[in-house]
């Protein structure tokens, strides 16, 4: 495993009747994220319509796509998203600066950060 890469974990949760908005934002998110950020190395979003929730998990190669992240793509998305929903906590998992978890914080977004310790791929 790249112990560059770094791991975003989260969960959206639409406010009432605003699921398929939530969705079409995402789809949105995800098209610009694969046009724009080459260092973006995935993103899967999942439905739960029994939570009316998007859970996310994006990868990044490393701490320079992420601080990418928020500046070109998710930040112009950012206020249509708190319209249709509220942030869950955010789980970072990789080797994430402290300028960054201070930027994450700023933002309101709850955050949980864990350095990498051990794993593999296969």
């Amino acid at each position: 495993m790249d112990s560059n890469a770094i791991t975003v974990i989260y969960k959206w949760t639409a406010n009432p009747g605003k699921l398929e908005e939530l969705t079409a934002i995402y789809r949105g998110v995800t098209e610009a994220m694969q046009a724009n950020e080459a260092r973006a190395l995935a993103v899967h979003v999942y439905v739960s319509q029994e939570d009316s929730a998007l859970y996310v998990r994006d990868e990044f190669a490393d701490a320079d796509a992420l601080g990418f992240h928020p500046s070109q793509t998710a930040g112009p998305h950012f206020p249509g998203l708190l319209e249709v929903a509220t942030p869950g906590t955010f789980y970072f998992f990789g080797n994430v600066p402290a300028e960054l978890q201070d930027a994450t914080r700023k933002m309101g977004l709850a955050a949980e950060f864990g350095a990498h310790v051990t794993g593999f791929n296969r």
